[in-house]
């Protein structure tokens, strides 16, 4: 897992996944082509990858800007890799979930469909 508040979003958003019905496949899933996929999940019979950004403050910028065209791209190939081995003949569906620290709480986001 990673650490940190990296780490605490990723919590928060696996429970906030789990408390809508999905069920958690694995968690910082490290592939071949030198890159993480923060959470693999099923609703229903699609498979989801969800991206995590967890911010403390929006000094650099909101947590969604940083799923910029670059992070997108990699995020499909090392899919496309997972899927290749662990579900050749699955639907997949990208989305998002940012964690945001105001103060003492936490603000969920859950994108579905992002890209």
């Amino acid at each position: 897992m990673t650490p940190g508040l990296g780490g605490e979003g990723e919590r928060i958003a696996a429970e906030h996944l789990e408390a809508r019905g999905y069920r958690i496949v694995a968690r910082n899933v490290r592939l071949g082509r030198g890159g993480e996929i923060d959470i693999i999940a099923k609703d229903g019979r699609t498979i989801v990858f969800v991206e995590v950004k967890a911010r403390a403050s929006r000094s650099f910028g909101a947590p969604l800007a940083a799923v910029d065209a670059r992070k997108r791209r990699r995020l499909r190939l090392l899919a496309e890799e997972w899927l290749q081995t662990a579900a050749p003949n699955a639907y997949a569906r990208f989305d998002v979930i940012t964690v945001e620290r105001l103060g003492p709480r936490f603000t969920v986001r859950h994108l579905e469909g992002a890209f």
